[in-house]
């Protein structure tokens, strides 16, 4: 009386990775727009000065080791 419990089948499964033909225009215009994104370096970045509550955190957790009022670096944080 009750279940009885199922007979495992070993069935062998094969999966196949299949890709499809790509266009190589597509894949050539894929390529260089992908160059052109990550290999983006702007010419003259302009320095901002971060918040004041960022400042303030990276200054208690000790990430910050420059003097944000210092004259030198001053050029640097025009806002």
């Amino acid at each position: 009386m009750g279940n009885k419990p199922v007979k495992k089948q070993e069935r062998e499964e094969i999966i196949l990775k299949v890709v499809p033909p790509l266009d190589r225009a597509y894949v050539r215009w894929l390529t260089r727009d992908l160059e052109r994104i990550h290999g983006f370096a702007p010419v003259n970045p302009r320095a901002i000065r971060p918040p004041d509550h960022y400042i303030e955190y990276m200054c208690l957790n000790g990430w910050l080791d420059v003097d944000l009022n210092d004259p030198d670096i001053a050029h640097l944080f025009k806002n």
